[in-house]
């Protein structure tokens, strides 16, 4: 269902966006840069925190680590990553196939500033097969995301 979620989102919000689907699993940054043949930064993954009683979304080009001063710094508090069981409930995609798209529940988007430096990113689609391939800006517009700068530089 995740997956239709997503496609129907798109078909919503922005129908010029295909969605790409593998016959591999893109599930990981390593495996969804050869399979789309990027730099491992292109891939944008995001990641479901809690923070306080709040659960957001982080994405973030493939290869950053979040800085845990910058996340506090930016949010007030410390941030936990939510268990897989978490992530399915709330954001309705599985575990490597988690996107700021067509979401189970609203969720506050943040985009790390890392994604800037590519014209063109490749977040997930709500499977572990699907991504869509879309520049940053346009992610961010589309998601009502906020910029904010949480990995490490």
């Amino acid at each position: 269902m995740s997956l239709q979620s997503v496609r129907d989102f798109f078909a919503s919000q922005a129908p010029d966006i295909e969605i790409i689907e593998l016959n591999q699993s893109t599930a990981t940054v390593a495996l969804a840069a050869a399979a789309h043949n990027v730099e491992p930064g292109q891939i944008a993954k995001t990641l479901s925190l809690k923070i306080k009683d709040e659960v957001i979304l982080i994405v973030a080009k493939g290869d950053a680590r979040l800085d845990n001063k910058k996340l506090k710094s930016t949010f007030g508090a410390k941030a936990r990553m939510l268990s897989s069981d978490e992530v399915v409930v709330i954001t309705g995609h599985p575990v490597g196939g988690v996107c700021p798209f067509g979401l189970e529940n609203p969720l506050a988007v943040y985009c790390d500033v890392s994604l800037k430096r590519y014209q063109e990113v490749l977040p997930a689609a709500g499977a572990i097969h699907s991504a869509v391939r879309i520049s940053p800006e346009r992610m961010v517009q589309l998601t009502a995301a906020t910029w904010v700068d949480v990995c490490q530089s």
